[in-house]
């Protein structure tokens, strides 16, 4: 890696991780919890092993080669039934130290920047009327543009259509392209495991102030995944914990006690149902997250939910995908909803008031199994604010000093540099 690549990441993991710190430190202020009772949610969780968490469907984690294709991928992520999958480093796939054999967990959100920026490609290769023009683009980057070639990329990308799957994926230099590949390019989530002896602290931590979706369990000295615990599956978890005092106490305070939505209604980032579907996930991407509420007039009245679960729509309907750069929200929306459940139905926003009790938003995100719920208020259900799985599970933990190099035996920020 180039030395001003190598300080690019550099910069931008430590930009992460100190996002990171100051979002936990912000919920820790507002959620203003007594610290007898913080204490105890804290003593619940480190007397939960990991080891008893429920396994995933099927008792068995699947992971995905680096060399496998991505078109291969998003087949076995779909056939699946699952969003993300751990990558195993063909060098080392031997190995017994988790730090050599995996590289790392790919998922939906990945692949659709790759899809989108490839497709881009291939429209400046189209108007150039030459492959090579594909490469060059990659390689040179801005320079195939300053001489022209390409100007008219976005018209070449309208008339793409039902060749997407031909252009991206079954020719060079697309049809080569690795899960591996993806991973250099930095965009994807840490493989940060708990052994089967940690404790179910450990998980909610990792899943709430380090932002990961996902926890796999490994046990020291053996190869294979023992486990991959979700956030949802957590907050599913928590769902089943109705009838034990400190949850029944915590969950019965109002949303607002807690100091949720972590977020201001002008902090939400929203999209507007008349804006196309190609803005709605290039803004997901430019902000980090997976998720966006599609409102509609001035006051932002909240009717629907785009994320990037829905991708897989798009990825496996190539009638769909043609049309891509000139699909409202509305219109994919309303794709998804005559899908029926093949695709999910993910486009409808579930929503809560202010003054809902964190219990209720635990049932809304356990049994719609949505990833966010949107805060509503007013007649015209008018944004206030979102609250996700990981400010759902920040709500019942708080970080003990020293905590991971105590009990993990590394430190997250050093494996996060690794």
């Amino acid at each position: 890696m180039a030395e001003s690549e190598k300080s690019h990441v550099d910069k931008e993991i430590r930009s992460s991780v100190s996002s990171c710190e100051a979002y936990f430190e912000k919920v820790q202020s507002r959620k203003n919890l007594p610290k007898s009772l913080q204490d105890t949610l804290n003593s619940a969780f480190a007397g939960i092993p990991v080891s008893s968490f429920p396994q995933v469907p099927g008792g068995r984690v699947i992971e995905i080669p680096a060399e496998t294709s991505v078109s291969e991928a998003v087949k076995i992520l779909s056939d699946s039934k699952i969003l993300s999958a751990p990558v195993i480093n063909k060098d080392h796939e031997t190995s017994l130290d988790w730090k050599e054999r995996y590289s790392g967990i790919i998922d939906y959100s990945s692949i659709i920047l790759w899809v989108l920026e490839s497709a881009e490609l291939a429209a400046i290769a189209l108007s150039a009327t030459s492959a090579a023009a594909a490469v060059g683009a990659a390689v040179a980057g801005g320079v195939a543009a300053d001489r022209g070639i390409g100007k008219d990329a976005p018209t070449a990308a309208d008339s793409l259509g039902k060749d997407f799957y031909q252009v991206i994926l079954q020719e060079e230099p697309f049809r080569s392209t690795t899960v591996g590949t993806i991973l250099k390019s930095f965009r994807y989530a840490p493989f940060l495991p708990v052994s089967t002896e940690s404790s179910m602290l450990s998980v909610l931590l990792l899943l709430s102030k380090y932002r990961l979706r996902n926890v796999p369990v490994i046990k020291p000295g053996e190869p294979d995944i023992k486990n991959y615990i979700t956030q949802s599956a957590v907050v599913h978890g928590l769902e089943g914990c109705k009838g034990r005092d400190w949850f029944d106490h915590i969950s019965a305070l109002p949303i607002s006690d807690l100091g949720l939505p972590f977020m201001s209604p002008s902090e939400v980032i929203s999209i507007d149902s008349e804006e196309l579907i190609l803005e709605a996930f290039k803004r997901m991407r430019d902000n980090n997250i997976g998720g966006l509420p599609v409102v509609e007039g001035a006051n932002k009245k909240v009717i629907g939910n785009i994320s990037m679960r829905d991708i897989r729509y798009l990825l496996l309907q190539p009638e769909v995908f043609s049309n891509f750069r000139q699909l409202t929200v509305k219109t994919f929306a309303a794709k998804i909803a005559t899908a029926g459940d093949k695709y999910g139905s993910a486009s409808l926003a579930i929503t809560c008031r202010p003054d809902s009790t964190l219990g209720s938003v635990i049932n809304s995100l356990a049994s719609r199994s949505v990833h966010r719920v949107y805060v509503a208020d007013g007649d015209e259900d008018e944004l206030y604010g979102v609250i996700t799985l990981r400010d759902v599970i920040s709500c019942f933990v708080s970080e003990p000093p020293n905590y991971f190099e105590n009990c993990l035996g590394f430190s997250v920020k050093e494996v996060l540099n690794r």
